[in-house]
């Protein structure tokens, strides 16, 4: 194996090898992509501040934000193909500037590293509630029994351990069998699966649901619902939604055989995220039209208002079921993403193997994460600055330390790399790498800057 020092005068190849083809890497960045954030998030959000209206500027956020930003960090990991730390570090040397950008990769690197600490436990959640699915625990149940449910097991550290611990677990199995004997074969699997299981649940909802009214509300804007605070949540959504400056789509990039075109990869990856994203919605609105429960229900619309309204739904454990193991499927691709750039970065910074190197880095999150495990039961009256220790986590991953990373990953790629380099790498057409030099350079960094300044409350 070589180190960072030997990496300039190494071929540029990835030591741990590469995607087999464009549709693998299509499928692993977008499993990256889709997770919780699409399905658990998007879905309450848009409740939140009004449907339609917001739907349109979270899709023109996606294009205008999301996409170039994707792009860049692409471009910046098959540049370097190393982990995100020796590949800021070769990269800022090689085009004159200074080796410390490697603390943007390791930044992107400790981001991950949080971000997976406690999502690993909130996905746990799914795999228990797949689990009560299977038996039946809300079959006909009221509110108050649903709502029950949830607050026995949360306010249970051993059970919300457990869970925690076997999806970490998995996790860390999965990237130590490497690239294409683990990530890709996972991805290959859960994505496909992520998809029929959510075509399942949109003909369940489409014949079991108040369709018609879910279908308004999503695609009926009212601008007079959406908020200045909405306009800045479509933003946020929009960047956060596709895994964007955690080291996750560097560390994939790094393994994109150099033929691939990175602007039609990043426009599947951005197409692929948004409509699960709006097939999520189209399967949770009309069960909760259908059910008069309220849209704007916020985070407790997958684990109690979604459970509530299958157990008094004909066939609702059977799809409550499928629901459940939808979402895990999609944590489970979004964490290998998390996962992978650390992995990577001891593989190659410590010559450790894929095995042990997996073994550290779950090791590591699943300690960590103890401290969120612990937020919603034993520690739950133990709070500081933002509250609970989960929600320290959460808002220094989500409000500071990614829109940071981010930031730094779409200036280092539009105005740091001089643009032959840029060029050699994006390719394609003269003005496809206009828009993109435009977008990254002006348009990406002020609304990540408008992101970043609405997170910690600069506009009141």
């Amino acid at each position: 194996m070589l180190n960072e020092e030997a990496a300039t005068k190494a071929p540029r190849t990835s030591l741990h090898g590469h995607w087999s083809s464009r549709m693998a890497f299509i499928l692993a960045v977008t499993g990256s992509a889709v997770g919780l954030g699409n399905i658990w998030k998007f879905p309450y959000i848009a409740g939140e501040n009004g449907g339609g209206a917001f739907v349109l500027v979270y899709l023109l956020c996606v294009f205008l934000i999301g996409l170039p930003v994707m792009m860049s960090e692409i471009l910046i990991g098959r540049r370097g193909r190393r982990n995100p730390v020796a590949t800021m570090a070769l990269l800022g040397e090689e085009e004159g500037h200074s080796r410390r950008w490697r603390w943007v990769g390791a930044l992107g690197i400790l981001t991950g590293i949080l971000i997976l600490s406690y999502y690993s436990v909130i996905a746990g959640w799914t795999l228990a509630y797949v689990q009560k699915s299977v038996f039946g625990v809300f079959a006909g149940a009221t509110a108050a029994q649903v709502d029950a449910v949830f607050k026995n097991f949360t306010g249970s550290w051993f059970a919300v351990g457990i869970a925690h611990t076997l999806f970490i677990g998995f996790t860390t199995l999965v990237v130590a069998r490497g690239v294409e004997r683990g990530l890709e074969q996972a991805v290959k699997f859960m994505v496909p699966s992520l998809l029929l299981l959510m075509l399942t649940l949109l003909g369940y909802s489409i014949t079991s649901g108040s369709f018609a009214a879910g279908l308004s509300f999503l695609f009926s804007p009212d601008f007079s619902a959406l908020t200045w605070d909405g306009v800045l949540a479509a933003m946020g959504q929009a960047f956060f939604t596709l895994s964007l400056g955690m080291g996750a789509v560097m560390a994939y990039g790094a393994y994109l055989p150099k033929e691939t075109s990175i602007a039609g990869a990043s426009i599947a990856v951005v197409i692929a995220d948004t409509v699960i994203a709006i097939l999520a919605a189209l399967v949770i609105f009309p069960l909760v039209f259908a059910n008069n429960l309220d849209p704007a229900e916020g985070v407790g619309l997958v684990f109690v208002t979604l459970p509530l309204a299958f157990g008094q739904m004909p066939g609702g454990a059977v799809f409550a079921t499928l629901f459940f193991v939808l979402l895990a499927f999609a944590a489970w691709t979004s964490a290998l993403g998390l996962m992978e750039s650390a992995v990577a970065y001891l593989v190659e910074r410590f010559y450790r193997t894929r095995a042990q190197a997996a073994l550290m880095i779950g090791g590591l999150i699943w300690a960590i994460g103890l401290g969120t495990v612990l937020s919603f039961n034993v520690l739950m009256n133990f709070r500081f600055l933002k509250g609970t220790i989960y929600n320290n986590v959460d808002y220094l991953t989500s409000n500071i330390l990614l829109p940071a990373s981010g930031l730094l990953i779409t200036v280092f790629a539009a105005w740091v790399m001089c643009r032959n380099s840029t060029s050699d790498e994006l390719g394609g057409g003269r003005s496809s790498y206009r828009h993109w030099h435009f977008l990254a350079r002006f348009v990406a960094p002020a609304a990540i800057i408008v992101i970043f300044l609405q997170a910690v409350g600069a506009f009141g």
